[in-house]
């Protein structure tokens, strides 16, 4: 490559900056009025005749009804179902939405001032973590993995406040909670002995109202930095 050329990239990166501060400061002004909320992630594949969406519906429905509002990245599947659960009662219904090739678009049940459009993954991970007092992880792909593993190393590194991290399912998820025990614990001690316990295993939306109304009985709602 040219020295030329490199240089011009360089000067458009620098200002790519405006952009990425624009994105901060509307998620921000948007978020930081709407109260105590849970995130709800999973996949974007889910379809609305399978029982994982009926549950992330009822998950969201739960919590809503608990006066917890509910985010979600603001697409189909999952998503939907979450912020679904939340509208079906009147609870607070927010979109962190993402312009992604094949499964992105925002779903119909996000409050209509709190739907948000983001072009950088970052920025829109930055909302989930500030604004959310806990995560539920239903059954979900890459990303959601991606999600859930963010969470947890921000919290075991006290990065951030800790906060509840549920995954609702243990079909799904009991397997990567024996790994984490077994392999990256018990074998390899790659973590801590206590970094296990970070994790919630849930199967029904009671538990998962449970679980967060326990935590937040002897801590402070807040953002979490």
């Amino acid at each position: 490559m040219k020295q030329r050329d490199w240089n011009e990239i360089k000067t458009n990166d620098s200002w790519s900056i405006f952009k990425i501060m624009g994105e901060f400061v509307r998620g921000f002004e948007t978020l930081q009025r709407i109260g105590p909320c849970i995130s709800i992630y999973g996949s974007a594949r889910t379809g609305e005749d399978t029982e994982v969406y009926a549950q992330a519906r009822a998950v969201g429905k739960a919590l809503s009804e608990r006066g917890y509002g509910v985010i979600t990245g603001g697409g189909p599947g999952v998503m939907e179902a979450g912020n679904r659960g939340a509208h079906d009662v009147g609870g607070t219904s927010v979109g962190l939405n993402i312009d992604l090739p094949f499964e992105q678009h925002n779903n119909p049940y996000i409050d209509s001032d709190k739907s948000i459009d983001f072009d950088y993954f970052f920025v829109r991970k930055v909302m989930f973590v500030k604004y959310s007092q806990g995560f539920v992880v239903m059954p979900g792909g890459f990303g959601t993995m991606d999600e859930l593993f963010e969470a947890l190393t921000l919290v075991q590194t006290a990065k951030v406040d800790p906060v509840p991290i549920i995954l609702y399912d243990s079909s799904f998820w009991a397997g990567l909670v024996s790994w984490l025990k077994d392999t990256m614990l018990s074998k390899y001690r790659t973590i801590s002995p206590g970094d296990p316990d970070l994790l919630h295993l849930c199967d029904t939306p009671e538990e998962v109202v449970e679980v967060i109304d326990g935590f937040y009985a002897k801590s402070l709602l807040r953002p979490n930095f």
